[in-house]
């Protein structure tokens, strides 16, 4: 019938959008030097991985007394009695963990100065976009860090572009959004906070993987 049609479709974009997305995603890899047999294993290695955090420390912070809300007339204010909130950091896997080590495989592979160059850059650029928010951890723009970690490489890397472009996507958003901003991740509220948490949607891997793809 036709009008099961835009439904279908409906149904079906998803699972094509998801599809596109592993693509690129090989596609970039691929250009990294990995055989497509090798890309697969990395990006599915990333992918459960993403589903394992190593919690790493934890902090206990005393919270004190609040206010949550009040009547007009006589006032009435009401307290959120004090309480000791415990914030757990870990590292994600396939997040973080997995393009650290993709990284420095191609930083054996790749000439240090420029792509240590392209990371400082990088690191300095992504620190100043990051921001803090309560209850979530730490947010950054989706497009720019890969665009100058992509144009960065570009400059700086010749052949070696698409290298240096995860390399310092990867460190650069992993050092300035979340290493420098660690004694603020333990303000932020949150019980768990996961560096790299979202797994192959987070920063550090799409950045890393995205740039290389630009480059």
């Amino acid at each position: 019938m036709p009008f099961l049609w835009p439904i279908l479709l409906i149904l079906l974009l998803p699972l094509l959008l998801l599809n596109l997305f592993f693509q690129l995603v090989t596609f970039s890899f691929a250009k990294l030097g990995l055989t497509p047999t090798g890309a697969t294993f990395l990006l599915l290695f990333s992918l459960f991985g993403s589903l394992i955090n190593i919690p790493i420390s934890e902090t206990r912070t005393y919270v004190p007394p609040e206010p949550v809300g009040y009547f007009r007339g006589p006032v009435w204010v009401y307290y959120r009695p004090p309480r000791v909130q415990e914030t757990i950091l870990a590292v994600n896997v396939g997040g973080a963990i997995v393009p650290t080590v993709f990284g420095f495989y191609l930083l054996t592979r790749t000439p240090l100065v420029p792509a240590l160059l392209a990371t400082a850059i990088v690191t300095v650029f992504v620190h100043l976009l990051a921001r803090p928010v309560p209850g979530v951890g730490i947010q950054v723009p989706a497009l720019l860090p890969p665009l100058v970690s992509a144009l960065v490489a570009i400059l700086l890397g010749g052949e070696h572009a698409p290298a240096i472009a995860y390399i310092s996507g990867a460190f650069g958003t992993l050092i300035g959004a979340d290493l420098l901003n660690l004694p603020k991740i333990r303000s932020l509220g949150a019980q768990v906070v996961s560096i790299g948490g979202a797994g192959v949607f987070d920063g550090i891997f799409l950045v890393s993987v995205f740039a290389a793809l630009l480059a």
